[in-house]
């Protein structure tokens, strides 16, 4: 264990997973929608304040929500799109959140209902929303663009592969990397593709080296983009990990995670150090396992647990450092709770006054701690995109 630890903080208003968190410049973190503990799709939102360590409720969304995404903007509000609405279908409508007035205004919908999306904010401020799952429950290859300016939606090119619970990283090159996710026969895939904004068209690049969906994809302080676990083609929570070069386009295998995961999160920490936390397991139980990635080693550490298993959960880096994890699955329960991760800054050696005294032999640094793999009785594997039936 390298002492990172998580520490209870406030909990939710309202219990949820499958919902967003979004840190917003003022400090305090929105979290919306999501499905309740009834499993309802809720359009209930709520703000975590870091001083206090409370939530305080704030103004509902206009349309109940769930697998939506949301994107800070430049101006400081938060657009809300798509997902699956309280009936369970894919939802084409999007809309604002102020936080000077604390209210959701809508805007323009979008060309195509989705669910299960990506949402990237590009450096002209436009925001790109690629696949996800349509209104017919299949996975798309559709891609549109959302204006701040007149708040409205523009189909920009096709993806090579329609795809869902896939990832989408902005690169230092200003294009998008989007990886893996389920096909249209909901099998794990292997492709990637990037995505240019000058041209508005999307190029194929190396395939992972593993199928996966439901994974994380975390672009590291060097600009290689950090791929970790997911389910594979087998219906398995996998425990690879790989990296994308973009100077090369090519993915490489890494270390291994100790516990194979999907529905977890990934956080680029201020040491550079990737923190991932918690998701499902190969049959299905919520983890509390937490372990860390040194892309200097490429090796995977055991840190402390979570206080709560959890998954499909939120995790967001504040600006003190720690990362709030809040909400998340461990059914049947759904997590109003939420906590916050802090790895201690190592303490300096301090440096040795010249003496004629010999130098001692230095005492060898022990291995990391082995991560072990929790024992669950055995339920069914979940799957790609599991839909609750509406009430």
């Amino acid at each position: 264990m390298d002492g990172g630890a998580w520490t209870v903080t406030g909990s939710l208003n309202t219990g949820r997973f499958l919902h967003t968190a979004t840190l917003l410049p003022n400090g305090m973190v929105l979290v919306a929608g999501g499905l309740d503990g009834s499993f309802h799709a809720t359009p209930s939102a709520e703000l975590y304040d870091p001083v206090g360590g409370t939530w305080t409720a704030t103004g509902n969304l206009n349309t109940g929500r769930y697998e939506h995404t949301a994107t800070l903007l430049p101006d400081g509000k938060v657009l809300v799109a798509g997902g699956s609405d309280s009936t369970g279908n894919a939802s084409p409508t999007a809309e604002l959140y102020d936080p000077a007035s604390g209210t959701w205004t809508a805007t323009g919908d979008l060309n195509t209902e989705r669910t299960e999306h990506t949402a990237t904010l590009l450096p002209s401020g436009n925001v790109l929303v690629a696949a996800g799952t349509d209104i017919s429950f299949t996975a798309s290859a559709t891609a549109e663009l959302y204006d701040p300016a007149t708040g409205t939606w523009t189909a920009t090119g096709d993806l090579n592969t329609a795809r869902n619970l896939h990832t989408a990283t902005l690169l230092p090159n200003g294009t998008v990397l989007v990886a893996a996710g389920a096909n249209t026969s909901q099998s794990a895939s292997a492709s990637a593709e990037l995505y240019d904004p000058a041209s508005g068209t999307w190029t194929v690049t190396g395939d992972l080296n593993t199928a996966r969906y439901g994974h994380t994809a975390t672009l590291l302080s060097d600009g290689m983009v950090l791929a970790a676990g997911g389910f594979d083609d087998n219906g398995n929570a996998s425990g690879t990990a790989e990296l994308y070069d973009s100077a090369t386009g090519t993915w490489t295998a890494t270390g291994n995670l100790g516990t194979g995961r999907s529905g977890h999160t990934a956080s680029l920490l201020p040491n550079g150090i990737t923190l991932v936390a918690g998701g499902f397991d190969t049959n299905g139980f919520a983890l509390a396992s937490a372990e860390l990635y040194d892309p200097a080693s490429g090796v995977w550490t055991v840190t402390g647990s979570f206080n709560d298993a959890r998954a499909r959960h939120t995790a967001v880096l504040l600006p003190n450092g720690t990362v709030l994890a809040a909400g998340g699955s461990d059914f049947p329960t759904i997590n109003t709770s939420a906590e916050l991760y802090l790895r201690p800054t190592p303490t300096p050696t301090p440096t040795a006054t010249a003496t004629l005294t010999p130098t001692a032999t230095p005492t060898p640094t022990a291995s990391p701690t082995p991560i072990a793999t929790p024992r669950a009785t055995p339920r069914p594997r979940p799957t790609p995109h599991p839909r609750p039936t509406p009430p």
